[in-house]
C-alpha cells in the first residue's frame, strides 16, 4: 500500500496503472489533476499565454478557450473529462481564442464582439 505525496491516501498502484502512466508516489486522483493542469498549461501557452481582450496572464485557472465559429467546434476541452492527443487539440485550439473568464463571459453575453480574424 502506497501514500500519495500530495493527500496522503493511502492506494494501490497497480502495474496497468503504472503502464498507463500513473506516478509511483501520486494516487489516481492527484495524478490525473496533475496531468490535466499540465495539460492546459501547454494548451495556454500554445495560445500566447494571455487574454487575446485584455491581456490578463495571473491565473491559469481564469483562462479559457472561446471557440469563434461555435458550429465547427468538434469537442469542448473539459468536456466529460476526456484526454485527447496533442495533435487533436492543436487542431481544436486553432478555431479557438484564448479569453479570462470575465472577458469569455462578456463576449457570452454580447457586451464585447469578437470575430474569426482575431484567431
Amino acid at each position: 500500500m502506497n501514500s500519495c505525496r500530495q493527500c496522503n491516501k493511502s492506494y494501490v498502484l497497480t502495474t496497468e496503472l503504472k503502464k498507463k502512466g500513473y506516478l509511483e508516489d501520486l494516487c489516481n486522483s492527484c495524478s490525473t489533476t496533475l496531468s490535466r493542469r499540465r495539460r492546459k498549461q501547454k494548451a495556454v501557452d500554445y495560445k500566447g499565454g494571455k487574454c487575446k481582450i485584455c491581456g490578463y496572464n495571473k491565473c491559469n485557472r481564469s483562462l479559457q478557450f472561446h471557440h469563434i465559429e461555435p458550429g465547427h467546434k468538434d469537442f469542448g476541452f473539459s468536456a466529460k473529462g476526456w484526454t485527447r492527443a496533442w495533435k487533436k487539440q492543436k487542431i481544436e485550439l486553432d478555431k479557438c481564442i484564448l479569453l479570462c473568464a470575465n472577458c469569455h463571459g462578456e463576449v457570452h453575453a454580447g457586451i464585447i464582439s469578437v470575430d474569426s480574424t482575431s484567431v
